[in-house]
């Protein structure tokens, strides 16, 4: 079975090293375009063409797909199947059609919910006690092709989004190297997703920063995991601005108005919520060093 893998972040470099583990004929990679990065602003390759290129495989960067010739590079590779985790490009109609199985994604969702570009952050902030991933078939519109199968993980209450990435990775890994191994064994049936329950994850951005106080002290920890680690939460204190890296939910102080400092412990800065409070134990201020929050206030005395 011949497979073209396409993607380009960290979580698809750790599915395509795993279905190269476990054996299957990766016969091209399509990844993005090496990009400017760092203050050098070198250009880069992304994590699956250094992947790819160190295990002798072909890769490709094509903008996109819209030009005959770029469709038909991939026709020349006879894919029977094209996989697809987090490539960064919509595939056309064009692409869909060129493998003869099928092309799959894994989504780092339990779908229906959370389609778009920011699963498993979402999945965070609105305090999801559990998440997984899920593997699909590739149609036209966003997420919403027929799903083949799905794996279910847990959410630390104390995890942050980035973490919950690094562990869906490889359980993204583990199915898609599960749905490769069923499609080598025959046809793979779909199921349709049930449209009443569809939910919507939309990419992230600067202005979900700012911490509100009048939120509940669990809707300030889901929303300072869930930022991390991008963009991070924000607040304001004395003046000056700090991100926010994280926090632990602590009991409040009757009658305290939300945004009012409880005090300061030997593990961090207590903040009251309009429902209990929350203790900030890591942060940074504009212009510093992220530090604990007891090391940042010795230097720095609140209303000092």
């Amino acid at each position: 079975m011949r497979v073209v893998f396409m993607g380009t972040p960290d979580i698809s470099a750790t599915c395509l090293k795993q279905i190269l583990e476990d054996g299957f004929s990766v016969v091209g990679v399509y990844t993005q375009p090496d990009r400017p990065k760092n203050r050098g602003m070198k250009l880069t390759a992304s994590p699956v063409k250094e992947l790819a290129l160190e295990k002798g495989i072909p890769v490709y960067q094509p903008e996109n797909f819209k030009s005959q010739e770029a469709v038909d590079q991939l026709k020349a590779l006879e894919p029977d199947v094209v996989a697809v985790v987090a490539f960064g490009q919509i595939l056309p109609q064009s692409v869909l059609d060129v493998p003869t199985r099928g092309c799959i994604n894994i989504h780092a969702s339990l779908l229906p919910k959370y389609r778009g570009s920011a699963p498993y952050q979402w999945a965070v902030l609105d305090g999801e006690k559990e998440t997984g991933v899920t593997a699909m078939y590739l149609t036209r519109k966003m997420d919403a092709g027929d799903m083949i199968d799905t794996a279910v993980t847990p959410i630390d209450p104390e995890e942050t989004a980035g973490e919950l990435l690094d562990r869906l990775a490889v359980l993204g890994a583990g199915l898609l190297s599960k749905t490769l191994g069923r499609f080598a064994q025959g046809e793979v049936e779909g199921t349709k997703q049930d449209e009443s329950l569809v939910t919507y994850a939309p990419m992230l951005d600067k202005s979900m920063s700012p911490i509100s106080w009048e939120k509940t002290a669990r809707q300030v920890h889901d929303q300072v995991r869930g930022l991390n680690p991008w963009p991070i939460a924000t607040m304001e204190l004395g003046g000056k601005r700090f991100k926010v890296y994280k926090t632990v939910i602590v009991p409040g102080k009757p009658g305290a108005k939300p945004g009012t400092v409880l005090g300061l412990t030997k593990t961090g800065l207590q903040i009251a919520c309009s429902e209990g409070a929350v203790e900030i134990q890591i942060l940074q201020a504009e212009g510093g060093k992220r530090m604990g929050a007891p090391d940042y206030f010795r230097g720095h005395p609140l209303g000092g």
